[in-house]
This record gives C-alpha cells, structure tokens and sequence, in this order.
C-alpha cells in the first residue's frame, strides 16, 4: 500500500556512509527529507547530490536532516561520494543509506515496475518531528528535482503549523499569507491585529507572520 499524507514513516535500520542508522533515532526531533535515486554513477544523481550537500546551511536553518537512498552497496557509495564532490565541488555531508537489497525503497514504495522494475523512481519524502509525512513527491528517472521547491514547502509547512494561514500560489519565505477559511473574522481580528485584505470571504490576505 502506498504511503499517504499523515502516515507515520516507516522505521527502519540501514548501513549508510555515516555508519548504521536506525532512522527514527537518527531523525530525533529534527524534519527530515528522504529521497531515493535510481543507480550510483547515474549524472542526474550526482547533480542532485551535489547541490543538496550546498544547501546543508539552508537545512540546518530550518531544523531539517537530509538522507540519500541508492540501491547499490556501501563500497560504491564512497567511490561516487568522491566522484561528486570533484565534479560539483561540495563534498558529501548527509548519510546516504546502501539499499542493495531494496529494503527500504520497498518499504516506502520507491520502485515502480511499469517504470522499472529494478531502479528506484526519485521519489521525496518530507517528515516532521513527529515521524509523520507532510509531503511526498515522484519524479521520472530522467528529470532532477527541484530542491528549491522542497526548501518552499518545508517553509510553508513549518510556518503553516504554528499560525493558522495557508500560503498562496507560488508563495516564497516573507510573502503574504491567507487566512483559513475556518478562522472567523471576530478571531481573526485577536489573531491579525494589523488587519488583512478581502479579495472574497473565503480570501483574506495577511502579511507573513513572524514568529
């Protein structure tokens, strides 16, 4: 069965070039994204890994723990450790887990047969502290990811949890916000003193709060 939004993500314990995880424990009270990839020494992967290893400080912000998958063995993730930091010029700096025998991209469904029965899809999981999953996205084996978009989510998820709005088309970090519609205008004035504007009942637009 596939996983859906607000399922506990499956436990499981893995090698990874960080040494054995049980990735529970290994989240602790930290977000996490965990993201599969079809073959080591694939070039689409090695960018993908690449830039993800750049935006560690960008993670580290927003209390967030990235983890790779391959379905390739321990030996060969350090080969192409090596290989992607000479040819993005970022070293390796998040555990990427050895799934030779496709544990755990079983476990989360990252193998699509009608795409291949061998190789993971780029599947994305984004989960928070409470183990749950807030986001889950799958790409063909040929196109990259955008992990702008998934530092975009991670904001609105992280600022959408502490205030009761929801972020607009195309929203970025800093942009204005809606009011949910379950918030009735007498609470939104305790919650919004500064006011909102009213494009329709149902669309109210508040600048971002700030924590």
């Amino acid at each position: 069965m596939s996983l859906r939004l607000g399922d506990i993500a499956p436990d499981f314990e893995a090698e990874t070039t960080e040494g054995k995880i049980r990735f529970h424990d290994w989240l602790g009270t930290s977000w996490g994204v965990l993201f599969s990839h079809p073959k080591n020494y694939t070039p689409v992967c090695t960018t993908e890994l690449g830039y993800t290893a750049k935006l560690k400080p960008e993670f580290d912000k927003r209390n967030v723990k990235a983890i790779g998958l391959s379905v390739d063995k321990l030996e060969d993730h350090h080969g192409w450790s090596k290989d992607i930091e000479e040819t993005q010029g970022t070293a390796l700096n998040f555990p990427l887990i050895a799934d030779a025998d496709k544990k755990v991209a079983n476990l989360y469904d990252m193998i699509h047969p009608n795409a291949s029965d061998t190789f993971t899809v780029r599947s994305v999981f984004v989960i928070d502290p409470n183990k749950k999953i807030r986001l889950s996205l799958t790409y063909p084996a040929s196109t990259g990811r955008n992990f702008d978009e998934i530092l975009r989510v991670i904001d609105s998820l992280q600022l959408t949890d502490h205030y009761k709005v929801a972020t607009p088309v195309n929203w970025k970090q800093g942009e204005d916000v809606i009011i949910v519609p379950a918030i009735k205008d007498d609470d939104a004035k305790t919650l919004f003193p500064d006011g909102w504007k009213t494009l329709k009942s149902y669309l109210r637009i508040v600048p971002q709060p700030k924590s």
